[in-house]
């Protein structure tokens, strides 16, 4: 079984036990996360789309830590001028671990 989920602007295919880095998420370590924006569902009794979203569908999560990626360094550089700026970022994410896939039906 695998659902895709939405959240922080970008879409995730997950199954239960994955560990997956999103955008972050104001949330402490160690606390529960429900993603209600799921998209699709597949289980073994069939496939469910979403238009968008699908009622009742939940994905649960762990939050597992907050991180971030490794640097990304932006050059700017203009010849002949002695312009030269050199800067770093670090885009902060969040780890979630998915405990289950809620499909909202009895």
């Amino acid at each position: 079984m695998y659902a895709i989920i939405e959240t922080g602007g970008k879409q995730y295919k997950v199954t239960e036990g994955d560990t997956i880095a999103i955008e972050k998420l104001p949330h402490q370590q160690g606390e529960q996360v429900i993603f209600e924006r799921v998209l699709h569902l597949s289980t073994d009794a069939g496939t469910k789309i979403g238009k968008p979203y699908l009622q009742g569908c939940t994905v649960v999560g762990t939050i597992i830590g907050q991180e971030k990626a490794k640097k990304v360094t932006i050059v700017k550089y203009k010849s002949r001028k002695n312009y030269r700026r050199e800067r770093g970022h670090r885009q902060p994410f969040t780890l979630v671990k998915i405990e289950k896939i809620e499909t909202g039906e009895a």
